[in-house]
C-alpha cells in the first residue's frame, strides 16, 4: 500500500487521530457559538469528528493496509448517520472529502506528522 520508503508508524497516526478529534470538536463549538452563519463550519466539523471516532473505534491503525481498507470500507458506505448537524448531504460530502484525505495520506504515509490544530 505504502508508496514511501518510511514504516508505518501507528502510535504516530493514533496521535494525528486523537488531535483532529480534539480540534473538531473545538471547531464544533466555535461554530456553534457563531450561530446562522456558521452551520456549514459546524457540519465540516462535525464530519471530521466522525471519521476520527470511526477509525478508532476499530483498532486497524496497527496496519498501513487494514487502516487502507477500513477508509475504503467506510468511504463505501451509502451514507452516514449521525444527529444534530444542520445539512445532511452536506455532511455527507464532508465526511467523503476526508475520507479520501485520508486514504491519500495513507497510501503516501505522509502527514501524519502534521499535528497542527488547523490544517
Amino acid at each position: 500500500m505504502s508508496d514511501s520508503p518510511k514504516a508505518w508508524d501507528s502510535e504516530l497516526v493514533r496521535k494525528w487521530l486523537d488531535r483532529r478529534l480534539e480540534a473538531a470538536r473545538f471547531d464544533q463549538a466555535a461554530a456553534d457559538k457563531r450561530g446562522y452563519e456558521a452551520q456549514d463550519d459546524y457540519d465540516k466539523a462535525a464530519a471530521e469528528e466522525w471519521v476520527c471516532r470511526a477509525l478508532k473505534a476499530v483498532d486497524c491503525t496497527d496496519d498501513q493496509a487494514a487502516f487502507g481498507g477500513r477508509l475504503k470500507a467506510l468511504l463505501g458506505q451509502d451514507e452516514y448517520r449521525i444527529t444534530g448537524i444542520y445539512d445532511d448531504r452536506r455532511f455527507d460530502r464532508c465526511v467523503r472529502a476526508h475520507l479520501r484525505k485520508l486514504i491519500k495520506m495513507t497510501k503516501t504515509n505522509e502527514g501524519f506528522e502534521n499535528r497542527w490544530r488547523s490544517q
